[in-house]
């Protein structure tokens, strides 16, 4: 596996400078380094490709059990998520600080986690287990671009938000939350229709109300009175950067908490 550990530790190396860019970005505030962070995202992601591509090829099956698998997985499709978006819609490459360090945090808990392999079992050789998990990522995804923008709503944003030369005011910011929020929200919904057609090709039934599809349940709960929140009663813009925050905070506990904290039969699947 040292041929994994250098393509893995070669990402490594990139979501450290990304992270020291986007932290200097703020600080220099006459430079742009959008380019180079750019560039440094998709490095990163490429490197995690190889390394999940090298272990699969190693060991046969995917990155689906275990919590290490999980934690290499999510690197890869949160990096790749953001990159699209840092990319494509600029006003989310304010939110590289937090997204790098998120990156970093994933990444060193990789590595004090055991690379070790188990056998997925049976009721994992279905193609609905690519649905679940597809859109599992993308809701995650969404919900970090939600987040790292929301963020700054917390902050004297024309003072410290600054993205491709030019200033971004708070109501954009508040938009692109909402729209970020709504699109993982989406995600969540199709990745727990997906989860219930699994659950019953597997084990004879939709739901069985066991401590991950019972978290699963309570943050898409918490997305929909959220969401609804806005028609009713809207909130303001550091009401709902906290709950844009509560919401990852819930999924990310759902992802990388629950199923390894638990006994249920589809442990790690996210």
């Amino acid at each position: 596996m040292s041929d994994y550990n250098l393509w893995f530790y070669l990402a490594a190396i990139s979501y450290h400078l990304l992270a020291v860019l986007s932290i200097q970005e703020l600080i220099d505030r006459c430079n742009d380094y959008s380019r180079w962070i750019g560039g440094l995202v998709v490095t990163g992601t490429l490197f995690v490709t190889i390394a999940i591509a090298w272990r699969w090829l190693s060991y046969g099956q995917g990155p689906f059990l275990t919590m290490h698998e999980i934690l290499i997985s999510s690197l890869f499709s949160l990096s790749l998520i953001y990159g699209l978006a840092y990319v494509f819609v600029p006003i989310t490459r304010i939110g590289a600080p937090f997204a790098s360090l998120t990156m970093l945090l994933l990444f060193y808990w990789a590595v004090k986690s055991d690379p070790g392999i188990r056998l997925l079992p049976p009721t994992y050789e279905t193609p609905w287990l690519w649905v679940h998990v597809i859109f599992g990522k993308l809701f995650l995804g969404s919900c970090l671009l939600a987040t790292s923008i929301g963020i700054w709503l917390l902050t004297p944003v024309k003072r410290f938000v600054r993205s491709v030369r030019y200033l971004w005011v708070p109501q954009q910011l508040e938009r692109q939350v909402w729209i970020w929020l709504s699109i993982a929200f989406l995600f969540h919904t199709v990745m727990l229709i997906a989860g219930a057609v699994w659950a019953q090709d597997a084990w004879g039934r939709y739901w069985d109300w066991d401590p991950l599809e019972t978290w699963a349940f309570i943050t898409w709960l918490c997305m929909a009175i959220t969401l609804h929140m806005r028609s009713v009663f809207p909130p303001g813009p550091r009401a709902l950067s906290m709950l844009a925050m509560g919401v990852f905070v819930l999924a990310f506990l759902t992802f990388f908490g629950v199923p390894f904290i638990s006994v249920n039969p589809h442990q790690g699947a996210v």
